[in-house]
C-alpha cells in the first residue's frame, strides 16, 4: 500500500508490520481505519467536510474541526486546541466517512464540545512532545508508589502527558469511588502539572495496553472492536463449553468478548434440536436417555439404563424416533458407533485420579497422591507380620481383652515395683530429705471438729473407734 504523505523511508509499509498498517506512522496502531474514498473523485463543486478525527495515545480518539481549511491526510500531525494549553494527535481519518463515526457516538456536527485544529506540527512541536512521551514512564511508576503508600484501593494502569508538557492525564480503575483528593496535591507537587483523574472500565483499560489473547492475536479491543456488548455465561452453555472461568475469562478479567461472536450460529443451530431438557426415547430394548450433543456436527450420543456404553446417533435419526414416541410406537433398538464409558478397574490405573483433580488447574494437585503413609512412632503391631497376633509363655495367641487387662494390672510392665516403692517413699528419682519434720501430732482429735450437742455419739455405720486416746503413734 502506498500514499503521497508516506514519510517512511524505502517501501511505503510501515515498520514491522509488513503491509498492513497505515504508512507514515512508524509502526501499527490501534484500531486502524482505512479510506475506502481517498481515491475515488468529487464533484468540482464538492466542498470537503471539515471535522476530522484524531487519534491520541492508545485507542483514544476525538473529533476536531478543520476550521483554517488544512489540506491533511491519514498520519499527519497537527496541533489542537486544549483546555490549557495545546496538544498533538494523528489523523485518523478525514472526509465524508467522518460523517458516518459521528452517527456511530451520536455526536452532532454542530456540537459546541468540538475543537479546533491550529495547525499542522512543526519540528519543534514534535521535539516537545517526543520530550513529554519519554517522561510517562517514570511518572507512572513514581505515581503508582504514592498511591500505595497513602494505601487507596485504586489502580493506576496509564498516563498521557499533554503534548505541550503542561498536563497529565491519569487513568485508573476501582472497584468504588475512590477519594483521591490529597493523591492530586502530591501530585501536582512532585510532577509540576495539571493533574487530570480519569476512570475507566475493565475493558477500556485492557484496550489501552493491549496485548496477546489466547487464540495467540492481538487483542480485539486493541485492534477494531470499538463497542463492548454484554457477555453472559449462557452463550458458554449454549455452545457446550465447560463453565470455567479461567478459560472464558480474557486479560480483562470479564468474559471474552469473542464468545458472541459464533452466538448466533449455535443460537440457530440448537432449533432442530430437542427443547426438553431430559431427553428420553422408548425403543424395543428399553428407554435410552441423551448424554451428549455435538451441535454443529448434528450429533447426538444415547445411553441405555443398564448399559455404560454410549451409542453416536445422528440428530435426523433422534427426530424421526421421538415422532414414533409420540405416536404410540416404540423405535428400534439403537444402532451406531459405540463409545465404552465403562470405568476401568484399579489394574489399569497407576495414580487414582479424582474428579475434583481433574477440575482443577494447580499443577501440584498429583504430587501426594501416590505417597505411602508414614508409620506412626510406638505403633509396634504394625511391624508385626500379618495374621499374627499376640502370644503368650507357651506361644500360643492371646485374645486382645486378655492382653489389655494385664497391660491394665502391669504385670508385665518392668519397674512397676521401682513405681510403687516410690510412691511409699521417694517419689522418682527426687532426693530423700530427711531433714523433713515427721508427722508425729497426736490422734487426741475428736471425730467431729464442729460441736453438735444434739448428734448422737454413734451414729450407724460409724467405724469403731477402739484405740485409747492416750496411745500415740510410734516414730
Amino acid at each position: 500500500m502506498g500514499c503521497g504523505s508516506c514519510g517512511t523511508t524505502g517501501s511505503c509499509s510501515p515498520n514491522g508490520c509488513k503491509s498492513n498498517g497505515t504508512c507514515g506512522t512508524s509502526g501499527c496502531n490501534k484500531l486502524n481505519v482505512y479510506n475506502w474514498l481517498s481515491d475515488t473523485a468529487m464533484p468540482d463543486n464538492y466542498k470537503p467536510f471539515d471535522i476530522v478525527e484524531i487519534r491520541f495515545k492508545g485507542s483514544r480518539k476525538e473529533f476536531f474541526r478543520n476550521k483554517n481549511g488544512l489540506e491533511l491526510f491519514a498520519g499527519d500531525a497537527v496541533v489542537l486546541d486544549s483546555d490549557m494549553g495545546y496538544d498533538i494527535g494523528h489523523v485518523s481519518i478525514s472526509g465524508e466517512l467522518v460523517r458516518l463515526q459521528l452517527k456511530k457516538r451520536n455526536i452532532r456536527e454542530d456540537s459546541e464540545h468540538i475543537k479546533n485544529i491550529q495547525r499542522k506540527a512543526t519540528e519543534k512541536d514534535l521535539e516537545r512532545y517526543q520530550e513529554a512521551k519519554n517522561r510517562e514512564d517514570k511518572v507512572l511508576e513514581r505515581a503508582r508508589t504514592i498511591a500505595l503508600m497513602m494505601k487507596l484501593e485504586m489502580k493506576l494502569s496509564d498516563i498521557e502527558i499533554q503534548g505541550d508538557n503542561k498536563k497529565v492525564i491519569f487513568f485508573y480503575t476501582a472497584e468504588g469511588r475512590v477519594d483521591f483528593r490529597e493523591l492530586i496535591k502530591k501530585f501536582a507537587e512532585e510532577f509540576k502539572l495539571r493533574i487530570e483523574m480519569r476512570q475507566i472500565g475493565y475493558r477500556e483499560e485492557a484496550s489501552r495496553l493491549g496485548g496477546i489473547g489466547s487464540c495467540g492475536r492481538e487483542l480485539c479491543c486493541s485492534t477494531w472492536l470499538t463497542d463492548y456488548k454484554l457477555v453472559n455465561t449462557s452463550a458458554a452453555r449454549y455452545q457446550n463449553l465447560s463453565i470455567n472461568m479461567l478459560k472464558l475469562s480474557g486479560q480483562c478479567g470479564k468474559l471474552k468478548c469473542c464468545l458472541n461472536y459464533e452466538l448466533d450460529t449455535y443460537m440457530e443451530a440448537l432449533e432442530e434440536f430437542p427443547k426438553a431438557k431430559v431427553v428420553r426415547i422408548e425403543t424395543e430394548a428399553g428407554a435410552a436417555y441423551m448424554q451428549k450433543t455435538d451441535i454443529l456436527k448434528r450429533l447426538t450420543w444415547f445411553a441405555y439404563e443398564d448399559r455404560h456404553a454410549w451409542i453416536c446417533i445422528s440428530l435426523d435419526t433422534v427426530n424421526e424416533y421421538i415422532e414414533m414416541n409420540e405416536k404410540g410406537q416404540k423405535a428400534p433398538e439403537l444402532v451406531g458407533e459405540i463409545l465404552d464409558m465403562k470405568p476401568k478397574g484399579d489394574e489399569d490405573l497407576d495414580i487414582p485420579i479424582a474428579a475434583s483433580d481433574l477440575a482443577s488447574d494447580d499443577i501440584t494437585r498429583l504430587d501426594n497422591k501416590n505417597k505411602k503413609k508414614k508409620k506412626k512412632p510406638g505403633n509396634k503391631s504394625s511391624a508385626r507380620p500379618q495374621g499374627q497376633g499376640p502370644r503368650n509363655d507357651q506361644g500360643q495367641p492371646r485374645n486382645q481383652g486378655q492382653v489389655r487387662n494385664n497391660e491394665q494390672q502391669g504385670n508385665n510392665r518392668p519397674g512397676n515395683q521401682n513405681r510403687n516403692n516410690d510412691n511409699q517413699g521417694n517419689r522418682g528419682n527426687q532426693p530423700q530429705n530427711n531433714n523433713r519434720p515427721q508427722n508425729n501430732r497426736p490422734n487426741d482429735r475428736p471425730n467431729d471438729r464442729r460441736p453438735n450437742n444434739n448428734r448422737p455419739n454413734n451414729r450407724p455405720g460409724d467405724r469403731p473407734n477402739n484405740r485409747p486416746n492416750d496411745v500415740k503413734k510410734e516414730d
